[in-house]
């Protein structure tokens, strides 16, 4: 079975190698035919502190690695050079 990705915005960095990532979600309501967005908070693990509260930050599941934390942080993808 494949590892889940996903992507949001870092909401807390205060913990040492742990960072909140709230991921927002779209889906239309199978009544009222409405967009609803709906968002979820995880707590995922960041080895190196290298991301800061504000900034996108793209999870993978992982196995536990603590209580809360199941998640861990993709690496930061270096800039492309624009020649």
């Amino acid at each position: 079975m494949p590892k889940r990705i996903l992507e949001g915005v870092v909401v807390s960095d205060k913990g040492d190698k742990t960072v909140v990532v709230k991921v927002e979600r779209t889906f239309l309501h199978p009544v009222l035919k409405k967009t609803i967005r709906q968002s979820k908070k995880y707590h995922a693990h960041d080895e190196g502190n290298t991301y800061k509260a504000g900034e996108i930050a793209r999870i993978i599941e992982c196995a536990p690695k603590s209580k809360l934390k199941t998640w861990e942080v993709l690496p930061k993808a270096a800039p492309a050079s624009g020649q």
